[in-house]
């Protein structure tokens, strides 16, 4: 990971450009730290976690850089997924925790959805410029 132009010392934030699988590894790790911490803090609250999870998908279809820019909508829903295992309500044993998973990916389809999206229309606004910048400065 490095940073494209100044570093932070300007007053600007940080503008890292992650490879396909760094931003998938940031956007997996990001949510299901935001999944424990969840669970730990609310109480496993399914609204709590969606919101957090939108900005996790802006931050990933930012970061990744210009080449892998179509990996963002493939990870963002993985790392849903990934994250709402500790905030899903299960009974005992794996068939419940399963069964919990299904049904918060059912219930929270509209968060999902969303976040997808958002990342979906980042990522085609960066890769038509990032096409049209190659065009126009080929080599």
């Amino acid at each position: 990971m490095r940073e494209a132009g100044p570093a932070a010392a300007g007053g600007r934030l940080p503008n890292p450009r992650l490879t396909g699988l760094g931003s998938g590894l940031f956007c997996l790790a990001a949510m299901f730290l935001l999944g424990w911490l969840d669970q730990l803090l609310f109480g496993a609250s399914p609204t709590v976690y969606g919101v957090l999870f939108l900005p996790v998908c802006v931050l990933t279809a930012l970061w990744v850089r210009g080449g892998d820019v179509l990996t963002a909508p493939v990870v963002v829903p993985i790392a849903f997924a990934v994250g709402l295992v500790p905030v899903a309500e299960g009974g005992g044993g794996l068939l419940g925790s399963l069964m919990g998973l299904v049904t918060g990916l059912a219930t929270q389809a509209g968060w999902l959805y969303a976040g997808t999206l958002a990342a979906g229309v980042i990522v085609l606004v960066r890769r038509v410029r990032w096409v049209r910048r190659r065009r126009h400065h080929p080599g």
